[in-house]
């Protein structure tokens, strides 16, 4: 997994990191029925390309790298994969 979207992204999905995605792999999408029902956004541990593009447009930075995401919220690269059923 390259990206994981972790805490600091519950209760915001801001989806500027959706439209940012040059591989569509962030979800939901506001225009995907589970986006109301989701307290956060995921990202698709096989789809990301690992290009970092979603970074920097986090408001809330909630995007790591794999290697660098924080000991307190290892358990989100579970949950995103988990999301995609992988």
């Amino acid at each position: 997994m390259a990206y994981v979207i972790a805490e600091p992204c519950i209760g915001v999905k801001d989806t500027a990191c959706v439209d940012a995605c040059p591989v569509d792999c962030i979800h939901p999408r506001k225009d995907e029925a589970p986006h109301d029902k989701e307290e956060m956004l995921y990202i698709d541990p096989v789809e990301c390309i690992d290009c970092g593009a979603c970074v920097p447009v986090c408001p809330v930075s909630a995007i790591f790298a794999l290697e660098d995401l924080p000991e307190k919220w290892k358990q989100f690269a579970e949950l995103n994969a988990k999301y995609f059923g992988r």
